[in-house]
């Protein structure tokens, strides 16, 4: 696998972090779904492993690959603090502008047809994940498999609980249990678009590099701050889903260190 191109790695690995919404949502196949308290707590862990990663993989050697083009002055860390605000602006303006659902805070707009409501899911989770692939692009496209595997990691670990909130939804919009399950899975796979993207981006210009692991940063950043911690904290449970974030944080800490 180590022989592999930056942009074969990014594709496999996000497609892996991407096809864990589908093993996620896999409980409502054989009707053994978690509780909801359950759920927040491994949403919050997988929050706390995202942050983790989106600075420790990102962020971090966002600042060291910018420092040796700037003369190590004020100008890396204010490239890398623009690139995180446009990561969280390209995000805030997609989810403004593209028709989609909350699966919490049910419909927007007039009342559709069934298959209507079935692609606004799958734009609502589109929105979501193309930035996390393209996190993971970006890391694998910047650091190999040593880059790209915790973004990975981290982002997976959080795309199962997220496939299965998909999943339950369904099921309660009345789809059968196959069906709720084919299109938790299905929603993972923007990923790899979003991970060929950002390592092709990363490996075709070098001084691009800030800019592109600052932007997924922020891009992430967004999605945890404005999706995952508020659905983990909206049916009450905030304190097992504080504790799975502070889990799954220092965790991911830990696990960075250690290997390096």
């Amino acid at each position: 696998m180590t022989d592999l191109s930056p942009v074969a790695l990014g594709f496999l690995g996000s497609l892996i972090a991407g096809s864990m919404t589908a093993a996620g949502a896999l409980p409502v196949l054989f009707g053994r779904v978690p509780s909801r308290g359950t759920r927040d707590l491994s949403l919050g862990f997988a929050a706390g492993v995202m942050l983790a990663a989106s600075f420790f993989s990102l962020i971090i050697p966002a600042l060291d690959a910018a420092e040796p083009q700037y003369d190590n002055g004020a100008a890396p860390a204010a490239i890398v603090c623009v690139a995180i605000l446009l990561g969280m602006g390209a995000v805030a303006l997609m989810n403004e502008r593209l028709p989609h659902e909350h699966f919490s805070m049910g419909r927007e707009g007039p009342e559709a047809a069934s298959l209507r409501r079935v692609w606004l899911f799958i734009i609502a989770i589109t929105i979501h994940n193309f930035p996390e692939g393209l996190a993971v692009g970006v890391g694998f496209g910047s650091g190999g498999l040593e880059g790209g595997m915790p973004l990975a990691i981290g982002i997976g670990l959080q795309n199962a609980p997220e496939g299965l909130a998909v999943a339950v939804a369904l099921l309660g919009e009345g789809y059968s249990k196959l069906r709720a399950w084919g299109i938790a899975g299905l929603t993972g796979l923007v990923e790899p678009i979003g991970g060929v993207l950002g390592a092709g981006i990363i490996t075709l210009s070098e001084p691009l590099l800030p800019w592109g692991l600052a932007f997924a940063a922020g891009a992430m950043l967004y999605v945890i701050s404005h999706e995952i911690i508020p659905e983990t904290h909206r049916s009450g449970h905030q304190n097992k889903a504080t504790l799975g974030l502070s889990v799954g944080l220092v965790l991911m800490l830990f696990l960075d260190v250690w290997l390096g």
